[in-house]
């Protein structure tokens, strides 16, 4: 099996996408607003993907948190709110405001399923400060470990009742950099101590079975490698100190934070620890270049993978969809002197 999540190009498979894909055996695939028109074609797509690999457990993967980053967009899917909504109405209900993020992501989980994704690159664990560069900005939950953990737990949670894994991400922590990955390398300054509170919401969810690295320079544990190509980081602070023992994808490998090809890129993720890479922008040259380069997956990332399909589920029952939503709102509307 490729060690690579891969993208598509469109709302369908192209004869020569289909067969790379049935002779490259990827761990699974990422959609993005191009694959994403109607209901019934995006259905068609995710069956078109399972069929080319003869079973329902795979991972068909979409970034989709809320807010500005959704893929699959209104008319023809609901609109969710950003994390920041929930993290605001923390400060005030934490309880309440952790109700409503289930709720949310129980939702949100029964749109992605009905349409065949079965993981959701959803929560980002990344504590918030005032120099948080706005890429992730009012992505985050909050800017106190405690509350992202919470609150995170509580969207992973959501999305596991509708059959749907969520993702831990970006590890070891995005909170600190001051720049856009998807541009720029950024380089945290911050000594191992000051870390600990990036790295404690990641610890307190360790058990789960998935998680993303970030392009970042931590120069407490390696100042000359990005986490993601970084062996030390991986070894010593995903899986030891924070104690990650799940599948780990690179964050999209295309990202311009990093230089060198992109099949070098993925090999030297790979050869540093992560599982499988992630390359999002479908091009078939490339792909076949990451398939040429890099190994297959190795026994224990397969033995990780298969704990990803395992979490895998049919959704749970529960109340309608428009009632959860309706109870939503409802938590949303709490106000600070009711809260108190």
């Amino acid at each position: 099996m490729t060690p690579a999540i891969f993208g598509i190009a469109g709302p369908r498979l192209s004869d020569d996408e289909r067969a790379f894909f049935k002779d490259s055996d990827p761990a699974g695939y990422i959609l993005f607003g191009r694959n994403c028109e109607t209901r019934d074609q995006l259905r068609a797509l995710t069956d078109d993907l399972r069929t080319i690999h003869g079973r329902d457990q795979l991972i068909i993967s979409i970034d989709q948190e809320g807010g500005r980053v959704a893929r699959m967009k209104p008319p023809e899917w609901r609109k969710y709110p950003a994390g920041e909504v929930f993290a605001n109405l923390y400060d005030v209900a934490p309880a309440t405001a952790i109700e409503a993020a289930r709720v949310n992501a129980v939702a949100m989980g029964r749109e992605l399923a009905d349409c065949g994704i079965s993981v959701n690159f959803h929560a980002p664990f990344d504590v918030r400060r005032p120099e948080t560069v706005d890429a992730i900005g009012d992505r985050a939950l909050g800017s106190e470990p405690m509350q992202v953990a919470a609150l995170g737990r509580a969207v992973l949670h959501g999305l596991g009742e509708a059959g749907v894994v969520g993702c831990l991400k970006h590890m070891p922590g995005h909170g600190r950099a001051t720049s856009d990955t998807h541009y720029d390398l950024p380089t945290v300054t911050a000594d191992a101590e000051e870390l600990e509170s990036d790295i404690a919401p990641f610890r307190t969810l360790s058990a789960h079975p998935l998680g993303m690295s970030a392009h970042i320079v931590f120069e407490a544990w390696d100042p000359d490698t990005p986490a993601t190509l970084s062996s030390r980081i991986i070894y010593d602070v995903i899986r030891g100190e924070i104690g990650f023992d799940g599948l780990l994808l690179t964050d999209d490998i295309d990202m311009q934070a990093l230089n060198g090809s992109i099949p070098e890129r993925s090999e030297r993720a790979l050869a540093a620890g992560c599982d499988v890479v992630l390359n999002c922008w479908a091009k078939l040259e490339e792909m076949r270049d990451i398939v040429e380069r890099c190994p297959d997956m190795t026994a224990k990332a397969l033995e990780r993978l298969d704990r990803v399909h395992e979490a895998m589920g049919e959704p749970a029952d529960g109340m309608p969809t428009e009632d959860l939503l309706a109870k939503r709102d409802a938590l949303l509307a709490v106000e600070p002197e009711r809260a108190g």
